[in-house]
């Protein structure tokens, strides 16, 4: 049995793959920046182009990325918008940051609004404790659930907590290369 994908199924053409097939190295890697803004990842993954299928470019970015170091943490994190904070301007990776954050947003009931008051002082709590916004992939995810994450992970330690926004990272990453894909 094959796989179906969004695309259309294994043997229909993927226009976003064959589109990012087709860019120059350079545009290649602006456009992987995207996705995820680290220096080590975008190279190792651009140096595999052309990619045979979707699937092989997702796991290679998926495999590249669960190596992202603390560091790689801290460069990445300056793109990211804090949690409830729309992202500025008008570019790809904007527009994907505030849809990824809509249903943050989306609640307007007094209950909702509660929460997100809340969130807001843990999320203080969380850059005085880590030196950092917290990141996590927000896509789909309401206020309850973010604060309950945001609160669970103030108990981490600074290496745990690197580890977990690494992780936070590969996920965003993967969501965006799909969305990237998408975009042909």
């Amino acid at each position: 049995m094959t796989k179906s994908t969004p695309h259309g199924g294994d043997n229909a053409p993927d226009p976003g793959l064959t589109r990012l097939n087709a860019l120059t190295a350079e545009d290649l890697r602006t456009e992987l920046a995207q996705c995820l803004d680290i220096d080590r990842w975008v190279r190792a993954l651009a140096s595999e182009a052309p990619f045979p299928d979707r699937d092989t470019l997702l796991k290679h970015a998926d495999t590249h990325a669960r190596t992202i170091t603390g560091e790689e943490v801290a460069g990445a994190l300056a793109r990211h918008p804090r949690i409830g904070e729309k992202a500025k301007g008008k570019n790809t990776e904007a527009g994907w940051s505030r849809g990824e954050q809509s249903a943050f947003a989306a609640g307007t009931d007094d209950a909702t609004a509660k929460v997100q008051r809340v969130f807001a002082f843990a999320q203080e709590e969380y850059e005085d404790r880590f030196g950092q916004i917290y990141l996590v992939c927000a896509s789909g995810r309401g206020p309850r659930d973010l604060l309950t994450d945001l609160v669970e992970r103030l108990y981490n330690d600074r290496d745990t907590e690197l580890a977990v926004v690494g992780d936070e990272l590969r996920k965003i990453a993967g969501l965006r290369l799909v969305k990237l894909l998408e975009s042909a």
